[in-house]
């Protein structure tokens, strides 16, 4: 598979990890973000889940640290030259391959930034590394470094989330056909899932979530499906993905009679959706957006049922979880700017009376405002 990306851009987005890099005061960066692995060189496997790293100079060199069985990834996958393999053996620590990898590149007594917020290097690794680096060279904490880079998108980024909320909506237009009283959980995530395969988008990087009657209000992916009762409530929520880069919604069908308070319930949902939409420009803050959600919903007399976030980034992510940086919640001070892609979800959960009601999709911040990429209408869905 070809790197979905020109070669100019790859190299721009060296060039400019590169001098981000220098201009931090480091001399090179140990990356362990599969995520940012991606973004650099089109390298794209699971094998973060064992121990890799990828080297990024100051000057623009990379190097790739992995597994035997990720050497043919790399190379039908990326554009890394440098490729160095640990070896699976009783007693092994690739940390000490790793620091060969440092003295090749001569980063002896330099000063180098690590991605330590990843999934891709668990505490048992960090220790072995830690090891490694007391005493040979100077390491600080660089784990927003390239997500910072990451987080505004390039045209061709922009053109894979736009497909991936095409498949989005392809996936939901399945479930609306399908949810009916009698009708069994997978059967409506086969067929969501499937709208997604089919129109060639990829797994997303956690599960799909799909929920009816007590399980609405879980909002997460768990074992074991459920035959609709001929009155329920149905919660989905599900990314449409494009060469990793994801597009999530999330709606809540009633099935039967519908329920007035939860047809209320909506109504908030959909009125602090638009609030947030409204609230979103180049300039304007997460916490802006968290409290255009917060008012409406705490004026409709939900506060007590609602979320203490109301979204998160898109992007181009993997396992164990499609949320990206940063998180949409009360007082963050960080702001947004155009060619930025972001899932707002309205979540209500009552626990005390079992009722749920969730409105959610994707957007991209423009130069005035923010783009809808759903075709889907925010209309209550009654099965």
């Amino acid at each position: 598979m070809p790197i979905h990306f020109t070669p100019e851009e790859m190299q721009a987005r060296k060039d400019r990890a590169a001098a981000a890099i220098a201009g931090a005061g480091l001399d090179a960066l140990l990356v362990f973000k599969q995520e940012s692995m991606y973004w650099l060189t089109g390298y794209d496997t699971f094998g973060f889940s064992m121990f890799q790293c990828m080297v990024v100079t100051a000057d623009g060199h990379i190097t790739l640290l992995t597994r035997a069985p990720d050497r043919g990834t790399a190379l039908y996958t990326s554009d890394v030259c440098d490729l160095r393999i640990w070896v699976d053996v009783e007693g092994m620590n690739p940390a000490i391959d790793l620091k060969a990898v440092l003295d090749d590149l001569g980063l002896a007594d330099s000063r180098v930034g690590i991605e330590l917020d990843s999934y891709g290097l668990k505490a048992s690794n960090w220790r072995l590394v830690e090891a490694q680096l007391d005493g040979y060279l100077t390491w600080t904490d660089a784990s927003t470094l390239i997500q910072e880079l990451r987080r505004t998108k390039s045209p061709a980024e922009l053109a894979y989330v736009r497909r991936a909320a095409e498949l989005a909506d392809d996936a939901w237009d399945e479930a609306v056909r399908l949810t009916a009283g009698g009708v069994n959980e997978a059967e409506i995530l086969a067929a969501m899932q499937g709208a997604v395969f089919l129109g060639g988008g990829d797994y997303a990087g956690n599960e799909l979530i799909i929920g009816s009657g007590p399980g609405a209000l879980m909002v997460r992916y768990t074992s074991g499906r459920r035959t609709l009762d001929p009155d329920d409530q149905l919660t989905l929520e599900w990314c449409g993905v494009q060469r990793r880069y994801h597009a999530a919604m999330m709606r809540t069908i009633l099935v039967g009679d519908p329920d007035p308070v939860q047809v209320d319930m909506h109504r908030a949902c959909e009125e602090a959706l638009l609030a947030c939409e409204a609230a979103i420009a180049p300039g304007s803050t997460m916490g802006d957006v968290f409290t255009a959600h917060a008012d409406v919903l705490d004026a409709a007399g939900y506060r007590k049922h609602r979320l203490n976030a109301c979204g998160y980034g898109m992007g181009a992510v993997y396992a164990p979880v499609w949320t990206d940086w940063p998180m949409i919640y009360e007082g963050n001070p960080l702001a947004f700017e155009a060619d930025q892609t972001y899932f707002l979800h309205m979540i209500l959960l009552d626990l005390d009376d079992q009722r749920a009601m969730t409105l959610g999709h994707t957007v991209v911040v423009t130069d005035g405002g923010c783009e809808r990429l759903s075709r889907s209408n925010l209309d209550l869905v009654m099965a």
